[in-house]
């Protein structure tokens, strides 16, 4: 059962507090308040640590985007692995959006949150059969092909159910691309899509195979651009071997343009807004005369989503003060993988407080299990509360149970309401999904 509890009544607005990232988590009265949800009282209702995402950030930032190609033939097929949980899909799929999905797994969220299966395109460098078959079956708009055997057992299957799959090859333009060098994907030596220097023959290939329907080109150079000119560089890329895919009897119809464009972090880099890019795209792709399809996530999720959690202790170190939270590494993974960048905020806020500087860190039994490095932050002490700013993109998704420590709670938040749209499971729970083999009962 879905829980919801009124926690204010106050008319939402959106933050416009300067330096601030556009989102709907503001102080009000020193306290802070996702839309009209206060956060003291969500944190003592449901226990830290969990994350907690304004449903106005969502639906805002999907709006801002798709509206930056209104007037264009454009699908905005939002990320899934950014955020999965079916209530943020459903969420964006009233908005009207379709799903980027890299697994069968996802591509059952998607159905199942009501995004029809002609909005759906699948990506992925390791699709397994079993996965082209189902999504075969539901009849996906779009499979983004990364490899020739990929292909080859894309075009079998698609023969084997008398049926035509309607490809996209993804191609790696070599460009340079991304806010760390483990989310770029462009590059010639990324594992992502097909080598520059093969598109044309493999076109060529698919043209000649049973099962294949060529639709269009598919491109994705990396995550967390602050910059336009590598998408320019390119997206320009692409539009050439267009032009010579179609002088070689390709009816391209399609660009795939994937995701990319970054969002404010807080560590000072402004990306560019999405009016900006649709810009950009337009100048290189109107003479195409395609469809483009986008694969936007952080940048519709990202900042709509914040991680709560308490301080157990306050740690002097021999040359470090650490301030040791109840929520880890297995609940957030993004510093440990990308030693990314997030702002702290105190869920009390006191201008008037002494500042000190602290290593934020967690429980787990891992050197990497730190959120935060010399960060300076009002004083606080154990049992005060902090957010983790703009973790509702590849936070809960990458989420795990190490040291045993439980999936934390996902809370979806609209206007004074909230529902736990992920509960934190007993330890019981964890343990049922385990068992020993009958020499050992």
């Amino acid at each position: 059962m879905v829980k919801k509890r009124r926690c204010a009544r106050r008319k939402n607005r959106l933050n416009k507090t300067p330096n601030s990232p556009l989102h709907h988590f503001t102080y009000k009265n020193d306290r802070l308040f996702a839309e009209d949800v206060d956060l003291t009282a969500l944190a003592d209702a449901i226990g830290t640590p969990f994350y907690v995402y304004s449903e106005a950030t969502f639906r805002r930032h999907f709006r801002v985007f798709a509206d930056a190609f209104a007037g264009s033939d454009a699908l905005v097929a939002y990320s899934v692995k950014a955020n999965s949980n079916i209530a943020i899909v459903k969420t964006l799929a009233s908005e009207g959006a379709g799903a980027d999905v890299v697994s069968a797994g996802e591509l059952q969220r998607a159905l199942h949150a009501g995004i029809g299966p002609k909005k759906i395109v699948f990506s992925g460098v390791g699709k397994t059969r079993d996965e082209l078959s189902f999504a075969l079956d539901a009849g996906i708009y779009q499979f983004n092909v990364e490899s020739e055997p990929e292909l080859v057992a894309l075009g079998a299957i698609a023969q084997e159910k008398n049926l035509s799959a309607p490809i996209a090859l993804r191609i790696n333009p070599d460009v340079a691309a991304g806010g760390h060098a483990n989310i770029s994907t462009g590059k010639s030596e990324d594992k992502f899509g097909v080598p520059w220097a093969r598109a044309r023959a493999l076109y060529a290939k698919a043209r000649a195979m049973q099962g294949i329907d060529i639709k269009g080109v598919d491109v994705h150079i990396g995550s967390q651009i602050d910059d336009l000119d590598p998408f320019e560089t390119a997206f320009k890329k692409v539009a050439g071997l267009i032009a010579d895919l179609r002088a070689d009897g390709c009816a391209i119809e399609r660009l795939d343009l994937g995701g990319g464009l970054g969002i404010p972090y807080g560590e000072g880099a402004t990306p560019p807004h999405p009016d900006a890019y649709a810009q950009m795209i337009k100048r290189v792709t109107s003479p195409l005369g395609v469809q483009l399809i986008f694969e936007p996530g952080r940048m519709i999720a990202g900042n709509a989503g914040i991680l709560v959690s308490r301080v157990i202790y306050v740690k002097a170190g021999e040359e470090r003060r650490f301030l040791i939270i109840d929520a880890g590494m297995n609940d957030l993974m993004r510093p440990a993988l990308y030693d990314a960048y997030h702002d702290i905020w105190p869920v009390q806020k006191n201008d008037n407080a002494d500042t000190e500087t602290y290593d934020i860190v967690g429980p787990v039994c891992e050197s990497t299990d730190r959120f935060a490095k010399t960060r300076r932050l009002q004083k606080m002490q154990s049992g005060d509360l902090i957010a983790i700013m703009s973790t509702g993109a590849y936070g809960a998704s990458q989420t795990s149970q190490y040291n045993t420590r439980p999936l934390i709670p996902e809370v979806l938040v609209n206007g004074d309401q909230y529902a736990v749209i992920r509960k934190r499971p007993t330890f019981d729970e964890i343990i049922e999904k385990e068992n020993l083999p009958d020499w050992l009962v």
